[in-house]
């Protein structure tokens, strides 16, 4: 089976980190030049990379990266044990709550947005998490 790592673009790699620690208890791992660190604390690792606003991702890209609110196809959902200190700890670093505290059937939702614009949901599963969607 593959690895998978996750990289996440950001504009201030130094502030990036401090969110990440802080709000998602993520530890430093390896560090390569001044533009790409490595977190580690979850199952796959999150790769921080230095990446200014307004530069394109290849020579030939037609986008440029923003980092004001944006919408990607892609977010972070991060687990947690205890939904309200994890956001009191998002929010206290930098997030910005967009919807909730949400109950569902599979537990509670809260949405957000990193410092930097990236999506970010934390999760809290109760029961049989997702399974509780299912039949029993």
């Amino acid at each position: 089976m593959p690895d998978l790592r996750l990289c996440l673009d950001v504009p201030d790699l130094p502030r990036a980190i401090a969110f990440y620690t802080a709000a998602l208890g993520f530890t430093v791992g390896r560090r390569l030049g001044d533009d790409w660190v490595e977190l580690l604390g979850a199952p796959c690792p999150l790769d921080l990379i230095a990446a200014p606003a307004g530069s394109r991702a290849t020579p030939t890209a037609e986008a440029t990266r923003g980092y004001q609110r944006h919408w990607t196809p892609l977010h972070l959902d991060v687990a947690v044990p205890d939904l309200a200190a994890a956001l009191a700890r998002a929010v206290a670093a930098g997030a910005a709550l967009e919807r909730g505290p949400l109950d569902r059937p599979w537990g509670r939702l809260a949405v957000l947005a990193d410092p930097f614009g990236h999506g970010l949901c934390l999760l809290e599963f109760r029961g049989r998490g997702y399974d509780e969607l299912l039949s029993p």
